[in-house]
């Protein structure tokens, strides 16, 4: 018997266990101290009444042996295809219905994507970037190139032709700097693509966040893209699904490479993956997704990611106010802020002890994280100015 020794070269734990980790002890030595969370990037408002709705009418119909559901089809529920269907072509993007397979969330498809694709295959990784792009390459023993993102480059790295890749990883707007592509620089990285027969693996969970019809919410608005990219969608941020799991993957029909003289079309391959290894999402959640794409369901989602924004302004003026650099926050429920000196880590351990408030380590995300701390705008609004008081306060006393 022999493990999978890709795994032993995995960090002892992941990010955020980590910080809990670090919260626990404190909470220990300190157990009356209220601490307000900034860091992890779960959501807190509830699920839209639209949504609550149709997952009770769901949850009854599952009760009547006439309306009682038992598994779905491979990519998902029809109606809910469709709607996925709607909302893209309302950003201009056409899709057939085969192309979209509904699945348990954006992390699950993201990393279980890699089956589809050789260990051979060298990953080409922003950094600093959301640990499951590497983690899951490392437990595959694949190759990983990081590509730098620093001020300089606005935490957006365009490609660097000494560094050829087969798997590309791309994330706008971005976890965890909030920087977001304009569609000219999404357009070099997918002419790259075509050009070196590259994949982009387009992680879209944020896309909600985007207010400016000028910058694209979807890899598929940039032309050429449905000839190297694969799509991840996501209704945890969107909709309030962290607890729920709901999400989608967009595999394109146009999507070949050429195998041993015969071109392989990479939608067959993940309906296989799925069909093998994946038996969908509940009738009842898929009811409720699809009542969030409703018109009721995205204009009371909307006003929910409304609330998450006015969230980020505050932190932004803060820092703004005291004239720390950040970026993100306009178009993201992330702000990426200079830690002023200090490791990282230092940092997120200065605001626990003395602000009583938990970030997220910039270091966490890469080696080109630190310096830089993660602070999440998905919080109750009172804990949100009140951590940002206590964080002006700690900061004027440096």
């Amino acid at each position: 018997m022999q493990i999978n020794q890709n795994y032993l070269n995995l960090k002892d734990s992941y990010l955020f266990t980590n910080i809990e980790n670090r919260v626990k002890n404190f909470q220990q030595k300190h157990p009356n101290v209220k601490l307000i969370r900034m860091g992890i990037g779960d959501v807190t408002l509830p699920l839209a009444d639209a949504v609550v709705h149709a997952m009770r009418k769901a949850v009854d119909e599952m009760g009547g042996a006439s309306t009682f559901h038992g598994y779905s089809s491979e990519r998902g529920y029809e109606f809910l295809r469709d709607s996925i269907k709607k909302y893209y072509l309302a950003k201009g993007v056409h899709l057939n219905l085969s192309e979209i397979f509904v699945s348990d969330g954006a992390k699950s498809d993201i990393g279980n994507v890699l089956d589809i694709f050789g260990r051979e295959n060298t990953a080409l990784i922003p950094d600093p970037v959301y640990p499951v792009y590497v983690d899951t390459n490392i437990m595959h023993g694949r190759r990983i190139e990081f590509l730098a993102g620093n001020e300089e480059n606005e935490f957006l790295p365009l490609p660097d032709a000494s560094m050829p890749a087969d798997i590309i990883y791309l994330c706008s707007p971005n976890n965890p700097t909030g920087s977001v592509y304009n569609k000219e620089k999404l357009q070099v990285w997918v002419d790259y693509a075509n050009k070196n027969d590259a994949i982009i693996l387009f992680d879209a969970a944020y896309e909600i966040f985007v207010s400016d019809d000028n910058l694209p919410s979807s890899i598929f608005q940039i032309p050429g893209a449905e000839n190297c990219a694969i799509e991840f969608g996501s209704f945890s941020k969107t909709a309030g699904f962290t607890g729920v799991r709901c999400g989608y993957t967009i595999v394109p029909e146009n999507l070949k490479r050429k195998i041993n003289g015969e071109f392989i079309s990479l939608n067959k391959l993940w309906l296989r993956r799925q069909t093998t290894k994946f038996n969908g999402v509940s009738y009842i959640t898929q009811r409720g997704a699809d009542a969030a794409l409703s018109e009721k369901g995205l204009a009371q989602i909307r006003e929910n990611i409304g609330y998450y924004r006015q969230n980020a302004k505050i932190i932004a003026d803060t820092l703004s106010e005291l004239k720390i650099w950040f970026t993100g926050g306009r178009h993201s429920p992330y702000i990426w802020l200079r830690t002023n000196g200090m490791s990282s880590w230092e940092f997120f351990d200065f605001l626990l002890e003395k602000a009583r408030l938990i970030g997220t380590p910039g270091a966490g995300f890469g080696e080109c994280g630190e310096g830089f701390l993660r602070l999440s705008a998905f919080g109750d609004r009172e804990n949100v100015r009140r951590g940002m008081r206590q964080f002006k306060e700690i900061i004027n006393t440096l």
